[in-house]
C-alpha cells in the first residue's frame, strides 16, 4: 500500500503524537494500518515531519530513526500513545508513566544522533509530559487519534477539520436526511 505524508497525517500539533497518530484506525482490528510496516514510509516520515509537523522549528531537519533502533522505536510509539490515551481518558497512569519513562530512556540512549527522529520524539514527548494544561489533549472523535487542542475555548473535537470534522458533520448530514425521509 502507497502512502503519502500530508499535512492532515500530522494534526496532533506535537511531534510526539504525530507519531503515535502513524497507526491509522488503531482500535479497529480489521481496518487498523501500521504506516511504519509499509516500505519507506519510516524513512520519509522525518522530512514529511520537517514540513508539516507543529514542531518543527524546534527540530528542523530530522534524521531517520536507524534500522538496529527501529524495534525500539516502535515500542516508545506504542508507549506514547498508551500514555497520553490512558491520560486523557483519566484513567490510572502511573504504571503506564513507568513504561514510557523506561521507553524514552531504551530510545535515548541508542540514538544515534540528536537530530534523528527517535532523539526528537524523545524530546517532544518529555515537552508533553510537562505541558502546562494536560487537559488541552484530546482524542478525536471520528478517526481516535491523540491531538492537542489549541483552541481559545477548547472545543475542538476532531484532530482535523478539514478532514475528520467534514466527514463527522457529513455522516450527522446523512443520517438527518435518511431519517427525514423514513418519516
Amino acid at each position: 500500500m502507497s502512502f503519502s505524508w500530508t499535512p492532515h497525517r500530522f494534526s496532533g500539533g506535537a511531534l510526539a503524537l504525530d507519531v503515535a497518530n502513524s497507526v491509522i484506525l488503531r482500535h479497529d482490528d480489521e481496518r487498523r494500518t501500521d504506516r511504519f510496516e509499509a516500505p519507506g514510509q519510516m524513512e520519509s516520515f522525518p522530512k514529511a515531519a520537517a514540513n508539516f509537523c507543529a514542531e518543527r522549528a524546534l527540530f528542523g531537519d530530522i534524521l531517520p530513526v536507524r534500522q538496529e533502533n527501529k524495534p525500539d522505536f516502535i515500542d516508545l510509539r506504542e508507549a506514547i500513545d498508551r500514555y497520553f490515551r490512558a491520560r486523557v481518558l483519566d484513567r490510572n497512569v502511573e504504571a503506564m508513566l513507568a513504561d514510557l519513562l523506561e521507553a524514552l530512556s531504551k530510545v535515548l540512549r541508542r540514538a544515534a544522533s540528536p537530530d534523528g527522529l527517535d532523539a526528537a520524539t524523545v524530546h517532544s514527548t518529555l515537552r508533553l509530559i510537562a505541558m502546562p494544561d494536560p487537559d488541552r489533549m484530546k482524542i478525536c472523535r471520528n478517526c481516535g487519534w491523540l491531538f492537542i487542542d489549541r483552541s481559545k475555548n477548547r472545543s475542538r473535537a476532531w484532530c482535523d477539520m478539514a478532514v475528520c470534522g467534514n466527514r463527522a458533520k457529513a455522516n450527522r448530514h446523512y443520517r438527518r436526511k435518511k431519517e427525514e425521509s423514513a418519516s
